[in-house]
């Protein structure tokens, strides 16, 4: 992977305008959480170091090139200053005098407007780019998040100053290269989540590239009622059976295994419960409902992870949600954590409900990477180019 990074950059005097990801949860019209924001600053520090200034782009919300007042950034702006400790200067556009004349005038950084407030940004609009280029003399991304889309402010901006990856953007690529890019080996893969349609390419991708794809959740399913298990009234995709069968046969042709759960833990339906039945799976009645794997399977599991070098991992093994179907995801990626804190495993985890599900096992911090990016991650893992990575590499 070839791209330039803040390191080699001389920001001495210079106006950087840095592409970030605040699409960040508002409550009462402040900041509920923070993380977008807190991995952003070391990126914003290191240009403040440098003697440049660093002039944020980001969107917020999906006002399509309307102004919306209730998505503007200008909230931001308090949060943002107190995770820079820092004086932050807010523009109310992102282009034009009202951007130039903030810019100009602030001593330090400035946030920019909500880039979606004009049409030109999800367009990728030329004319839009070059705009927003006038109001600096480098470009630097940092939001690995919006890489997947090919706007102006990720893509075409990119084409018109001189461009580099941010320290977040740099760490993010540099974990998905060594994940899948080029990996220690034994790679094993966790796909979870409820539905094999939504991570159909990301399962098609996989069984080409590493050598144990373990699949949970909802969509393990209907792998096993492909393979004719009785699956009692589980959530199900009947008609992609053979869409599963398929990717089983290109797996074996691979040499990669798949692992499918060898007992569950059940339940009449979807709730939090004092307890729960496990059973072997192919015993589930038919009244009955998989929420999560079994400890056998979770332990099954933990012991093939001992074999392996890197894990990537995308979607829960169960209902983690809710008690007692929390257990086998937790099982699994406290032992990934383990690993990784003994330094036997690279573990990326990435994904929204992952990384809801690891902070609940409360091993968040002991994985090797973990993205914040929802579908960037996602499309990484199918193998589709990203255009915001793509446009750092030309």
């Amino acid at each position: 992977m070839s791209f330039l990074t803040l390191d080699r950059l001389d920001l001495a005097g210079k106006t950087v305008l840095v592409r970030g990801d605040l699409n960040v949860p508002m409550e009462n019209g402040a900041v509920s959480d923070s993380t977008r924001i807190d991995r952003l600053i070391p990126t914003l520090q290191a240009i403040l170091d440098k003697g440049g200034q660093p002039v944020v782009l980001s969107h917020f919300g999906r006002p399509k090139g309307r102004r919306v007042a209730e998505m503007s950034l200008k909230p931001v702006t308090e949060a943002l200053q107190a995770a820079l400790a820092s004086d932050v200067r807010f523009a109310p556009d992102c282009i034009g005098e009202a951007a130039a004349s903030v810019i100009a005038a602030a001593p330090g950084a400035v946030l920019l407007e909500n880039l979606r407030f004009h049409a030109g940004e999800e367009a990728d609009d030329p004319g839009f780019a070059a705009d927003l280029a006038a109001l600096g003399e480098i470009y630097v991304n940092d939001a690995f998040s919006a890489a997947h889309r090919a706007h102006a402010s990720t893509h075409g901006l990119a084409k018109l100053l001189p461009a580099a990856a941010g320290l977040n953007m740099q760490a993010e690529l540099e974990a998905l290269e060594s994940a899948l890019g080029a990996p220690k080996r034994p790679v094993a893969a966790i796909v979870g989540g409820a539905k094999v349609s939504s991570k159909l390419s990301v399962l098609e991708n996989l069984v080409g590239k590493v050598d144990l794809l373990i699949i949970g959740g909802g969509m393990a399913n209907t792998f096993l009622f492909a393979k004719g298990v009785a699956i009692g009234k589980s959530l199900c995709e009947p008609d992609l059976a053979e869409t599963a069968r398929a990717i089983i046969a290109k797996a074996e042709a691979a040499g990669c295994a798949i692992a499918l759960p060898t007992d569950a833990s059940i339940a009449p339906d979807f709730g939090p419960r004092d307890d729960a039945e496990i059973v072997a799976i192919d015993a589930v009645p038919a009244d009955q409902m998989i929420l999560d794997i079994g400890p056998d399977s979770a332990r099954d599991l933990a012991a093939q992870l001992q074999d392996c070098a890197t894990l990537v991992w995308n979607g829960p093994l169960g209902a983690f949600e809710i008690a007692p179907f929390d257990q086998g995801t937790t099982a699994v990626a406290q032992t990934a954590a383990a690993l990784s804190r003994a330094g036997n495993l690279i573990s990326v985890a990435g994904g929204g409900d992952t990384v809801a599900a690891l902070n609940h096992a409360g091993c968040l911090a002991d994985f090797s990477y973990v993205s914040t990016a929802g579908g960037a991650f996602l499309e990484w893992m199918e193998g589709r180019e990203l255009p915001g990575v793509a446009a750092l590499q030309q």
